[in-house]
């Protein structure tokens, strides 16, 4: 697989964020404009022997990082499938309120029922409900747990699986004119 120093220069690029545009208008600083930066980028990425390369290059970062796509998909579930319930819960609580008289001396006691929130302990909790955990602060009102991005998750595992797809629909009409040069 033999690619040229500019094929090169945009391959490395391009690993650095994935940006095709970005990456032809380093390789070929001629090029100015974006829209030919990324036609010509998108088809750069088709051609075999760069497809080659950028796959080596990205098996090696793979295995140097040790990141794959199946942990950042495992990540992404800890958070997507993370519920609030895991982490506090409401609890029912009494205590014993002392009766008085009018003249103020106790004279029995009476159970009253309360709910609070108790929060799990982290030390409880499984590493994947961990990591849907985004924070844990001393708050005004007590201590705060701040969660990750659920919705966000969600919808990054639907465009990994294909469920979301961007449609465009076109309505109306367009005038059709036939030339007859038939002569």
């Amino acid at each position: 697989m033999k690619l040229t120093e500019k094929q090169k220069i945009f391959t490395n690029e391009y690993l650095v964020d994935l940006n095709a545009t970005r990456a032809y208008k380093v390789a070929y600083k001629s090029c100015k404009k974006d829209e030919t930066a990324a036609a010509n980028g998108n088809r750069l990425l088709r051609n075999d022997k760069v497809r080659e390369y950028l796959d080596i290059r990205l098996k090696k970062r793979e295995e140097r990082t040790e990141i794959t796509q199946d942990k950042v998909i495992k990540e992404l579930a800890s958070i997507a499938f993370a519920n609030g319930s895991d982490f506090a819960k409401v609890v029912e609580k009494s205590y014993m309120k002392p009766i008085k008289n009018d003249a103020g001396e106790v004279i029995g006691e009476e159970e009253v029922f309360y709910k609070t929130v108790e929060l799990v302990k982290t030390e409880e909790l499984d590493e994947g409900k961990k990591k849907a955990i985004a924070g844990i602060k001393q708050g005004k009102f007590g201590i705060e747990v701040q969660s990750c991005d659920k919705v966000k998750a969600l919808e990054l595992l639907g465009k990994h699986l294909g469920m979301f797809t961007d449609r465009v629909e076109l309505s109306g009409s367009i005038p059709v004119q036939i030339l007859d040069d038939i002569k």
